[in-house]
């Protein structure tokens, strides 16, 4: 009879232990196959059951059975948040659920640089956050955006700049719009402010120099001079004459020699039919272009063209007759390339 209790007292522990590994591995051991911190993506609105779908086509947990019994300890089931969340390696079941459960997102960078659109710059961010492109455009075409921003289809463009924004990955469009204004009324603070008032310019209007300047050149170093030239035709009331608005009014962006036929497009933004400054931005400048053009070099330069060694940098005129002779040169050193 002894010995029956005895044994019957050694069962009940080892059921006991057993019990005790099986929560404790439950909870605390490592339950993710990953050797590497993996970005897991969970879509808005998902219920539990898509949720665990995603897991299982993922592979990325060892053992379901800790893992449900202790998510439904912990009502998992009604608390999936959508988001991004980094899982790291070792990573136990009450470590991931509480994650999962509170909605503790581990934000992303959204990086965007040069668009000419806002349809091909949706296109970019909706593959870095779950909003889709399509959203993203008819939110900022919206007229209550345009108007509360005092903008319009032309000038939209101006309000975002090109940058490298942190955001939580379920953003929706107008958490993205709204995060641009942001950080567009933030770049533009009173020094910018006056030194485009000193100009004669409204911060749009630079924004739109800028980013002629920006198809004009790549050289930083020569942003200045190109944008003081085409200040001074502005002042003087000439054409800007700029050959990547052309480009833009054409919508052809891969022409590298302007003919005849490209100069006679009918449209606004032609600055060989239409004086002073394009309607809106054509592209979407860089800040240190922007810069340049807000701090643009006082000189009595009234043209400029491409360097005839192809450098990317270009010699400046006062003259018609200066520039002519620069120009015969580029020229000369198209047609011995080929280039038509």
């Amino acid at each position: 009879m002894y010995k029956k209790i005895l044994f019957g007292l050694a069962a009940i522990g080892l059921i006991g232990l057993v019990l005790l590994y099986v929560f404790y591995d439950s909870i605390y051991l490592n339950n993710v196959k990953i050797e590497e911190p993996y970005s897991l993506y969970i879509k808005t609105g998902s219920s539990y059951s898509e949720f665990t779908d995603q897991l299982k086509y993922e592979d990325i947990i060892k053992n379901w059975a800790s893992f449900n019994m202790l998510a439904g300890r912990m009502n998992l089931e009604n608390n999936v948040h959508g988001g991004h969340y980094i899982i790291e390696p070792g990573t136990n079941n009450l470590e991931l659920i509480r994650k999962l459960r509170g909605g503790a997102q581990d934000p992303i960078k959204i990086i965007f640089k040069k668009h000419r659109n806002i349809e091909t710059l949706a296109a970019t961010v909706s593959q870095q956050i779950e909003a889709d492109s399509a959203s993203i455009v008819n939110y900022v075409k919206h007229p209550d955006f345009l108007k509360q921003n005092d903008l319009d289809e032309n000038t939209l463009m101006s309000i975002f700049l090109p940058n490298t924004y942190e955001f939580y990955w379920n953003a929706n469009a107008q958490k993205f719009a709204n995060k641009m204004v942001e950080a567009n009324n933030t770049f533009w603070n009173s020094e910018r402010l006056a030194k485009a008032e000193n100009l004669g310019l409204t911060k749009i209007e630079v924004i739109t120099l800028a980013s002629i300047v920006q198809e004009e050149t790549s050289k930083t170093d020569e942003m200045p001079n190109i944008a003081g030239v085409y200040l001074n035709r502005v002042k003087k009331g000439w054409r800007l004459q700029a050959d990547p608005t052309v480009k833009f009014a054409n919508n052809d962006f891969s022409l590298r020699r302007i003919l005849n036929k490209h100069l006679k497009k009918d449209s606004p933004f032609n600055t060989y039919k239409h004086k002073g400054l394009p309607p809106g931005p054509i592209c979407l400048p860089s800040t240190t272009t922007i810069d340049a053009v807000l701090n643009a070099v006082d000189h009595s330069y009234m043209y400029f063209c491409a360097k005839e060694d192809f450098s990317g940098y270009h010699n400046f005129a006062e003259t018609l007759k200066g520039h002519n002779a620069n120009a015969k040169k580029y020229h000369k050193a198209l047609n011995k390339r080929k280039i038509y």
